[in-house]
Order: structure tokens, then sequence, then C-alpha cells
């Protein structure tokens, strides 16, 4: 039996997918509660659950001359007024000790990333928080590698988490996903979510940024969906040729609802009874 997990008023029980939705970056005030509304509008027309997410600093960029945000108090007080005033809960991916105890201050899911999934410091910091956690399997881990970043989680307090997988590295710029990974964390008896436009991304792949098959990303959330998982995590933007971080990977923000509609009717089916 899988964990219910609390994340600000929605509960996470597999009944219904999550979906975690938003730009990848916070480009600009304007722009993060353009986004939110909109997805909210669509969330609301649909019934979804629905969790919108934006980074307050990419850290991990290409090339040290990118774009990267507006920074960790900055980007939360924003992140917290747009939950706030939206009634949505709202996540963001930290990136040390320090950032986990102020983005707890107004977030609501703290979101470890996957290169730092081993960081124990980060973890234990974040479960300290109080606040629900989502961790990002590393693209170098065994799905049942995990078991050790439960362990560390667990052992500080918190068991309000879940776990999602963003895809392997294969070979030089490359990642698969593997769907079997979201059985077997399931299996371990974790709640998983799928990261479909991470795991379309294609790291350094043009050269000083990271490329991308968007395209793919509606596709393989459907693959997802069908085999069996807690959510799809999903990021979207109005212009994806123009945006500030990793556009090729974003779905159009215009195809969103379609997108979604369809993922829900098939998570109604493949969990209906036979």
């Amino acid at each position: 039996m899988l964990p219910d997990i609390s994340i600000g008023d929605l509960i996470m029980d597999g009944k219904e997918p999550i979906f975690i939705l938003g730009p990848c970056a916070i480009e600009s005030e304007d722009f993060a509660w353009e986004m939110a509304r909109a997805l909210k509008k669509t969330a609301d027309q649909q019934g979804l659950r629905f969790i919108f997410k934006a980074s307050y600093d990419k850290a991990n960029r290409t090339s040290v001359k990118s774009f990267r945000g507006p920074g960790v108090r900055e980007g939360c007080r924003i992140l917290g007024e747009i939950g706030k005033e939206l009634g949505i809960p709202v996540t963001t991916d930290v990136h040390t000790p320090e950032e986990a105890e102020l983005a707890a201050e107004t977030v609501d899911l703290l979101q470890i990333p996957a290169f730092l999934c081993r960081q124990t410091d980060l973890i234990v910091a974040t479960a300290k928080t109080g606040r629900a956690m989502n961790v990002k399997k590393g693209q170098f881990l065994a799905p049942w590698d995990m078991r050790h970043v439960a362990a560390k989680i667990e052992s500080s307090g918190c068991r309000n988490f879940f776990f999602t997988e963003r895809g392997a590295s294969f070979g030089y710029n490359a990642l698969v996903a593997d769907m079997r990974s979201l059985y077997w964390m399931r299996e371990d008896g974790y709640r998983v979510v799928f990261d479909a436009t991470h795991s379309v991304q294609r790291p350094g792949g043009k050269g000083d940024t990271s490329g991308g098959d968007g395209v793919l990303a509606p596709i393989l959330a459907r693959a997802a969906v069908a085999v069996g998982c807690d959510g799809v995590f999903m990021e979207t933007h109005s212009d994806p040729s123009n945006a500030l971080s990793d556009g090729p990977n974003q779905v159009p923000l215009e195809q969103m609802p379609a997108i979604l509609k369809k993922l829900t009717q098939l998570h109604a089916l493949t969990n209906s009874p036979a």
C-alpha cells in the first residue's frame, strides 16, 4: 500500500494524477503570473490536481553566460504570492540547505534536483523543513538506488515525499526514459512522478546550451501514465522558441489543454477495474 502524500491542499493518492506544470524558469514576475493564471484556468476547467512550478535559479546551466533567474529570495516571494492569490500549491528546486530553509517559508513542495539527489546535507535539511519533498532520480542512478535517498529522508523525520523519474544518461548528450523505473520504484513503496520534458532533454546537445525533443514529451507522458505513475511533471512555455532556459524541451502552452485531457483519460482507463 503506497502512502498518501500531502502537498498543500492536494493529496497524492493515486486515484487521480497530480500534474506539476509551469515554465522552466521565472523569466520575470509578470511572466510567472501569466503562466500560472493560464495553467490554473485549464486545471479548473478540467478538474485537475495541479501544482505550479518554476525555478528561481537554473544553477546547472551549460554555459556561465546562460540566464539563471531572480534568485532564491525574490523567486520564492513571487511563487508564494502566486500560490496564495490563486489558491494553488507551488514548487521549486533548492540547491543548498540554506535555500531549503528560505524556500520552505513560502513554497509547498521542495524539489531536489537530479544532480543533487545524493547530497546528504541538502536532503536532510530539506526533510527537516516540514514541507513535502520531491527528489528527482539522478541520471546516474538505478531505480533501486533511491532506497538510500529514502532512508536519509525518513531518518530525518519526513514521510511526506515522492520521487521523480527524469531519464537516465545514455552516451553523450542523450537521455533515455526507462519506463521500468516507474514500476520498480513504486514496488519499493514510493509514489512516483514522471518528468516528461527533462526526459527528452539533450544535455549540452547544442554546444553551449542543451537541446531536446519537446515534441516527444507528450508521447512519453502517455507511456508513463499507461505503465503506472502518480503524476506527470511537464514544463510549458507560451513561446518555447524564445524561452530563456530549456526552450527545446518545453511544451507550447496552447497545446497543454488537449494533452492534459488525454493524460487524464488514459489514467482513468488504466486504473479502472478490469
